[in-house]
């Protein structure tokens, strides 16, 4: 059972440093939620009991993990640039692969869906500590957490500005439990604390003297968040989806069942087998498979054999599996008919988005969401790279981010709309731009072939005049 409260050495810290109101309701939302992703068995409902008293457990779908994973491809980033100033920016981009960004930001997108919130901070690795408690040197690096490791402590208007982050790891074969508490006052400071896991605090480096740039950055679900007692927290968006979620799990249940009790059974008499020594019938273990053995007479008191074939209701949960479908695709945002059975199979996002759009408006309000966190960070890096390693980037540059949309596309039909454009108006660059797309050309390979197939025209042209 995951713990739906503050861990109480972190709350028990915070309150000396005066954060005496830290709310607690936040996290039994995020760990339910939090539950149903990871395809943990609910209590109360996954573990039950037979009318015998028996005890058994439900089969898990794991149809919360399908909801996230399809969510999260609709905000999958391809490129992080700054445009004309890109050649400076690479040095942020490499930091951001070394701190392995893009398959944490994947993680994260799934996470979010699930819980609401998520959030990274930056910090500064075997960086040389001054008098003045300032800092110089070492590694940026960039430290996720999911929203369970996350306190907001100050906020106005929705924004978080002050921040608490807290995570469990092991260091020396020790679990060591780290906090990370910014505080803001004209600039930005953070106090790192550590303690056992009886609660000793056995580290502590305090107000480090930061910048004005935020030093983290959250990115909570765009949809408005209509749960109380949730402020800095974005709604997870799993919880409106839990009753489905039930009901799914147990529409399989019923299938598995069906079929895990669907072998023919065939009932023969005890005339039709041999006899120990004793009188007793013998059955192989081969025939134990096929045969039930009904003793002189069987049900209907005429055969020497009866066949038994359970049914499998394979329509009747087909129709409710459908209807059920229906409901989680319409509760979670992606219309009526996102997940259905048609003709044998559930249709995929990348046909359903395609052509009918019930999400694209959430979808840009949640891809801003994705933009203000990712350019956080990357505003925050730029700072901590000119204040320790002494670079000299301009922090308020502008930060492109180009999403993928082939979920949310159908790229056959842009390319022969581009073809037949091509084709129609006679424009050799729309004809080039056709080419690097279809064959996946550079845009000088593509204007080199429509030159050399004009340079060809313009030859057969004048050997016909001639």
């Amino acid at each position: 059972m995951k713990d739906n409260s503050i861990n109480a050495v972190v709350k028990r810290k915070l309150n000396e440093l005066g954060f005496t109101n830290c709310n607690d309701i936040p996290y039994g939302y995020i760990n339910v939620c939090d539950s149903w992703y990871c395809n943990e068995p609910i209590e109360n409902f996954h573990n039950r009991k037979t009318i015998q008293g028996e005890k058994y457990e439900l089969n898990r779908l794991n149809f919360a993990k399908r909801l996230c994973s399809d969510e999260a491809n609709l905000c999958e980033v391809i490129e992080i640039n700054a445009g004309k100033k890109n050649s400076q920016f690479e040095e942020v981009k490499r930091i951001f692969e070394k701190n392995n960004f893009a398959t944490m930001y994947r993680r994260q997108l799934e996470r979010m869906t699930a819980n609401g919130t998520v959030g990274a901070y930056i910090r500064i690795a075997g960086a040389e500590e001054y008098d003045d408690g300032s800092l110089r040197g070492g590694d940026i690096k960039i430290n996720y957490v999911n929203a369970s490791g996350i306190i907001p402590l100050t906020i106005e208007n929705g924004e978080v500005l002050e921040c608490a982050f807290y995570g469990e790891s092991i260091k020396a074969t020790r679990k060591v439990i780290t906090l990370v508490v910014f505080t803001y006052a004209e600039v930005y400071s953070v106090s790192t604390y550590e303690f056992d896991t009886t609660g000793n605090q056995i580290s502590a480096t305090e107000n480090i003297r930061l910048g004005e740039i935020k030093p983290f950055a959250l990115m909570e679900n765009a949809e408005v968040n209509n749960l109380q007692d949730m402020e800095g927290f974005g709604l997870p968006k799993l919880w409106n989806s839990i009753p489905y979620l039930k009901v799914l799990d147990l529409c399989f249940n019923i299938l598995y069942s069906d079929v895990d009790k669907g072998e023919k059974i065939i009932m023969v008499n005890e005339m039709l087998c041999e006899m120990d020594q004793y009188g007793r019938p013998i059955l192989t273990t081969e025939q134990k498979k096929l045969f039930v053995l009904m003793g002189a007479k069987l049900p209907d008191q005429k055969e020497v054999y009866h066949e038994y074939n359970p049914e499998i209701r394979i329509e009747a949960i087909t129709k409710v599996f459908e209807l059920v479908l229906s409901l989680v695709s319409m509760t979670f945002g992606f219309g009526t008919k996102k997940y259905t059975f048609e003709n044998g199979r559930i249709t995929t996002a990348t046909e359903y988005i395609g052509t009918k759009q019930d999400q694209l408006h959430e979808l840009n309000r949640q891809r801003q969401q994705a933009v203000q966190y990712i350019t956080g960070l990357a505003r925050a890096i730029m700072w901590y790279s000119n204040t320790f390693s002494g670079t000299a980037y301009d922090i308020d540059t502008d930060i492109k981010i180009d999403f993928n949309d082939s979920y949310i596309r159908d790229e056959e039909a842009e390319l022969e709309d581009m073809r037949n454009d091509a084709l129609q108006f006679n424009i050799p660059k729309l004809t080039q731009w056709y080419l690097a797309r279809k064959y996946n050309l550079s845009d000088e390979e593509a204007a080199a072939l429509v030159a050399e197939n004009m340079e060809k025209d313009e030859g057969d042209n004048g050997e016909g005049e001639e």
